[in-house]
């Protein structure tokens, strides 16, 4: 793999592209406070954007120039106002495989908006990164995450029972996969 780091990548609504340092106010307001967006994720909301600022937002901004890091802030095209995020969080770099993860806040849910960025994000790592395989897990409790790999191209490969843990508690994990050569297909 090649890495290059999170590089701005723009669709037809939207511009992903690295956290700004006054991010975290948006952040905290769009999604990262709100019980709906990470019921099924692996942290709890923030109790302020302060909280935000000095953790995750700093790490974030620690690490956003390291090529082999990915982190997106999705922005609506003609804002600048983050309205969610996906990113690489696990690397294999013996099989050249990046796991994605993602978010968005519940105001944009059922809009097609996390589709397209992850659809972007996936011709970036296959086209430009040299990545051989992309996947995402959910738990199957939260089925339009799965929705969104499947209209990525993604398919299943299985359901893991009792093999991660979320904020509801230890929980079943399915995993969805898109090879190149499934990407090439297309």
């Amino acid at each position: 793999m090649k890495h290059l780091g999170t590089v701005t990548l723009e669709t037809e609504r939207l511009v992903l592209r690295k956290t700004l340092e006054s991010d975290y106010e948006p952040m905290f307001r769009n999604w990262a406070n709100d019980e709906r967006v990470t019921r099924f994720l692996t942290w709890a909301p923030y109790e302020s954007a302060e909280q935000l600022k000095e953790t995750y937002h700093r790490y974030l901004l620690d690490n956003q120039n390291r090529l082999d890091f990915y982190d997106w802030k999705i922005v609506l095209k003609g804002t600048n106002e983050p309205i969610g995020s996906i990113g690489a969080v696990k690397i294999n770099e013996d099989i050249e495989e990046v796991e994605i993860g993602y978010c968005l806040g519940a105001s944009w849910w059922h809009k097609g908006i996390m589709t397209e960025a992850f659809k972007r994000v996936i011709r970036f790592l296959f086209d430009e990164v040299g990545v051989n395989r992309i996947t995402a897990t959910h738990d199957p409790r939260n089925p339009h995450s799965g929705d969104v790999m499947k209209k990525c191209g993604l398919r299943y490969e299985g359901t893991s029972r009792q093999a991660g843990r979320n904020m509801q508690g230890i929980c079943d994990v399915s995993r969805y996969a898109i090879l190149k050569e499934d990407y090439e297909e297309c």
